[in-house]
């Protein structure tokens, strides 16, 4: 007969331990966030996924949703530095990443070439209307967020750590946009859709910022501590079957594969990368960690498969001529896509 299997209860109560820490410093952060900002639960939860996830976020919305607010008031509760770039068509790579500056000495009066650091050099980075700027500049912050380091001829420099990059993009349909390819955002972890207020959530919006009263968030956490978190991700349990799951979400996604359903045929041209199953993986341990679990269930799957997948499939010209999103296609996968596979 097999060998009895053990079971490591000290570490099993460490795991678990860990997990509720997690969740606990995650809800005091979503509490001061949400004193600043009103509504938007669901963008701000996602948000702090790709944070401890070690991502960052295409947003799209239109403007005036208090994108800008967001991010800045994250950076104030996690007491770290925080910049906002705004993307204009004349935006060169340089003004992003930094470039080197011919500097006098006082004393020796002898000049020499010092690199200035551009405003990617923060914790938390805002990239306002990134699709307002050409390709060139596009790929230099992709480039940083990918690397997490700006190289200057033979010299490179390392990017802050936390780094997290938050790009805000206009509706496709506006004039004087350039889309992002489908490689550049395959780069994104994931791709949140910030909507309009509700009724009761304008009235407050209106009260708080119309009274004159300022409010300001708490600082809850440092960057030391979101490290800390961010290396606990890694370490959460999951399952064969909860990632054969995630696998098949994934291979569904790809037109005339194994696994495809027929509206995945019918109505995607190119399907997710093998970096869309990586980024389900590890958004679904966050998920688990915020609810206080150290395993991955089947539900935190479902919860981050539209904002991990939307940006990831590229839909056909028949989907495009009958009005079809991407999360039409997305949900109906997790209606097909069943949670075990047949003989297992």
């Amino acid at each position: 007969m097999p060998a009895a299997r053990t079971i490591d209860l000290q570490a099993a109560s460490d795991d678990a331990e860990a997990a509720r820490r997690v969740g606990e410093a995650m809800g005091r952060l979503e509490e001061e966030v949400a004193k600043v900002i009103v509504g938007q639960k669901r963008v701000i939860e996602e948000l702090l996924v790709a944070l401890l996830s070690r991502g960052h976020c295409l947003v799209q919305g239109v403007p005036g949703l208090a994108k800008t607010l967001l991010v800045s008031t994250l950076a104030r509760a996690m007491d770290l530095s925080f910049q906002r770039i705004q993307f204009t068509p004349d935006l060169m790579p340089s003004d992003i990443t930094g470039t080197d500056i011919l500097q006098e000495d006082l004393e020796t009066h002898r000049r020499r070439f010092e690199f200035q650091k551009g405003p990617v050099f923060a914790n938390l980075v805002l990239a306002d209307e990134v699709n307002r700027t050409p390709p060139k500049t596009q790929s230099a912050l992709l480039q940083a967020m990918q690397e997490r380091q700006v190289s200057v001829g033979n010299r490179t420099f390392s990017l802050p750590e936390p780094f997290f990059v938050m790009a805000t993009q206009n509706p496709i349909e506006q004039e004087g946009t350039y889309p992002l390819p489908e490689a550049q955002l395959d780069r994104f972890f994931f791709k949140l859709l910030v909507g309009y207020s509700s009724r009761e959530e304008l009235s407050r919006i209106i009260d708080r910022t119309t009274r004159g009263e300022v409010i300001k968030p708490q600082r809850v956490m440092d960057g030391s501590e979101i490290r800390k978190w961010q290396a606990v991700v890694r370490e959460v349990v999951l399952a064969p079957h909860v990632q054969d799951y995630l696998v098949r979400l994934t291979l569904a996604t790809h037109p005339q594969g194994a696994f495809a359903p027929e509206i995945t045929n019918k109505y995607i041209r190119w399907g997710a990368s093998p970096r869309g199953a990586q980024t389900l993986a590890l958004a679904a341990k966050v998920r688990a960690l915020l609810e206080g679990r150290y395993n991955v269930s089947f539900e935190d799957v479902r919860r981050v498969f539209l904002p991990a997948m939307r940006h990831r499939i590229l839909l056909n010209f028949e989907a495009q001529a009958e009005g079809i999103q991407p999360d039409q296609v997305l949900l109906d996968l997790l209606e097909h896509v069943p949670e075990r596979a047949e003989g297992r």
